[in-house]
């Protein structure tokens, strides 16, 4: 067994299930010190095929921050287990170094402060070096997109995704599965994988809802060193919750595990050697999958945003999670022969901006989509004295920050803020500007409404999203992280069962209970109902943070989390 330490000195991680496993550490110095592109990218090339997974870049184009979470918590078979690990435990678990790059670039501790030494990580021409170098070695190495790429930034919102279809384009994608994606609307979506995509768009989990058949193409198999390897894609099941339905009305979605092992016989009926699924279900859904379904290889896992340095085995599946925002890129060696996967070979690739070069084409290309937004992007707005992050179960910086304004803004006694997981972090004495404010707004259903709510109505939606999060059944966690509440306190046992977890409900400008029977003024946004009325959230901010000026966020002790 090849120790954790002794395989590379300069990697994030390379594992082998046949032949021991090896994990590498950075140096403390800063990045462009210590680091080299050569070193970061180097890989013992094995086996006859190479995937290359990319997930959740939010349509991030350049480089940015992006701090990991501080509170990730696993419920049932997960708790306790990866990747509901964080800070001390995170790196303990993979000997990670305290003070490292691997962990500023995987875990929070210190984040702020190795930020600033290792620079920022991710960007399309830093990501299209890293594939056209894997490429130089393994010419025919599938690319595959894990979904969420078309949303998340002010450009992408300005030219509905185009900008991130071009760019994915020329990267030479093979294939991509969605979630986000649908929040353009039905009518685009068809536009750009009819007209524009250059590669498969892969949903075997999603239906016609009036005639019950398939709507997207489930799989396809490519041929590769010798081998059919058959790539199954799957969608975010819980579309029609999680986002406004209105959107994408005559499509159904779901888990649906037997669909998926009749999609798996069928692709090894037709000869496939290798069996990938690219999935945009969440980890612990995938992990649930990978113990029900048999005949699947690889889960290249997406939506939770979650970043492992080594492959997590579930029976026979290997399931890699890639992280979010473009700060990674997996690279997995396969060696197919006689109709079965003999050995993998895995790397999590950082992707350090200060020592990854710039891909001059692609470079272009990113000024090219940016470039009629370049004022718009680059004007402050304000300045921030506090790390501002969204990433976590509960309440990040950034959604206490947009609640702050949708109280301010819209004369509110309480704010709600939802769960996202995407949105890049800006640090602390930075400026402002409007493309970070979009960067933790920009979507399609972006009215700050305001409404009046009893107390027991607020109650039963803080027990449904708490139940989302934390049903022990992963098939049943259908949405993101825990609304984020502005203008009240409460306390959370995740432990308890459904309709009970959420107690002690206090107004935080008088210390006073929620009442049930009392009306409260109640401002949020990002609603999934149709006809919501009310400015754009990114609107909200922007005047709330240009009245203030400098912004400083006090951490947040209004969420009691009990978790025994």
């Amino acid at each position: 067994m090849i120790s954790r330490r002794d395989f590379l000195q300069v990697a994030m991680a390379t594992t082998a299930i046949y032949g021991g496993a090896a994990f590498g550490t950075w140096s403390r110095a800063a990045a462009q010190q210590a680091m080299t592109q050569d070193d970061l990218l180097s890989f013992e090339t094995t086996g006859n095929v190479t995937l290359i997974h990319i997930t959740d870049i939010h349509a991030q184009l350049v480089p940015v921050w992006f701090r990991e979470p501080e509170i990730n918590l696993g419920v049932g078979a997960a708790e306790g287990q990866p990747p509901h690990l964080t800070g001390k435990e995170f790196l303990q678990r993979y000997g990670i170094e305290t003070g490292s790059a691997a962990q500023y670039a995987l875990s929070y501790p210190d984040f702020t402060a190795l930020a600033r030494s290792y620079g920022r990580m991710g960007g399309a021409d830093r990501i299209a070096t890293i594939v056209k170098s894997i490429r130089a070695e393994r010419p025919d190495a599938l690319l595959l997109d894990g979904g969420d790429t078309w949303q998340g930034s002010l450009t992408a919102l300005r030219t509905d995704g185009r900008d991130m279809v071009e760019v994915f384009n020329a990267l030479g994608t093979d294939a991509m599965t969605s979630h986000w994606e649908f929040t353009l609307g039905i009518d685009r979506v068809t536009e750009i994988v009819e007209n524009e995509l250059n590669f498969p768009f892969l949903g075997a989990n999603i239906f016609d809802a009036e005639w019950n058949e398939p709507a997207y193409e489930p799989y396809v198999i490519f041929e590769r060193g010798g081998a059919r390897i058959a790539v199954i894609g799957q969608a975010f099941p819980y579309m029609p919750i999680a986002n406004p339905g209105y959107m994408f009305p005559d499509l159904s979605f779901g888990v649906r595990d037997e669909r998926m092992a009749e999609v798996v016989r069928e692709a090894r009926d037709e000869g496939a050697d290798a069996v990938v699924l690219l999935s945009h279900n969440g980890f612990d859904v995938d992990r649930k999958m990978a113990a029900r379904v048999p005949g699947i290889d690889v889960i290249l896992t997406g939506h939770t945003h979650d970043a492992l340095p080594e492959p997590l085995l579930v029976g026979k599946t290997h399931l890699i999670a890639s992280g979010s925002h473009g700060k990674f890129v997996s690279r997995l060696d396969l060696d197919v022969r006689d109709g079965e996967v003999k050995a993998v070979r895995h790397k999590l690739i950082p992707v350090f901006s200060d020592v990854i070069a710039a891909d001059p084409e692609m470079t272009a290309l990113v000024e090219a989509q940016r470039g009629p937004f370049k004022g718009e992007l680059s004007e402050v707005i304000g300045r921030t004295e506090s790390l501002l992050y969204r990433r976590g179960n509960f309440n990040g910086t950034w959604d206490d920050l947009i609640c702050d304004a949708l109280l301010q803004e819209r004369e509110a006694d309480i704010a709600l803020s939802p769960g996202f997981r995407w949105g890049a972090s800006v640090l602390p004495g930075q400026d402002i500007t409007r493309e970070d404010i979009f960067n933790a707004t920009a979507m399609t259903y972006p009215e700050a409404y305001r409404t009046e709510m009893t107390g027991e109505q607020l109650h039963i939606i803080m027990e449904d999203v708490a139940d989302n999060l934390f049903h022990p059944d992963p098939y049943y966690q259908q949405g993101g992280d825990m609304v984020r509440v502005g203008g009240m306190g409460y306390r959370i046992d995740i432990g308890r069962p459904a309709g009970s977890r959420i107690s002690e409900m206090t107004m935080l400008s008088t210390g006073e209970a929620v009442e049930p029977s009392r009306t409260y003024v109640v401002a949020g946004w990002a609603s999934v109902n149709p006809e919501v009325e009310g400015p754009p959230i990114w609107d909200v901010v922007e005047s709330y943070v240009a009245r203030e000026g400098t912004v400083s966020i006090s951490p947040n002790q209004n969420v009691q989390v009990v978790t025994g």
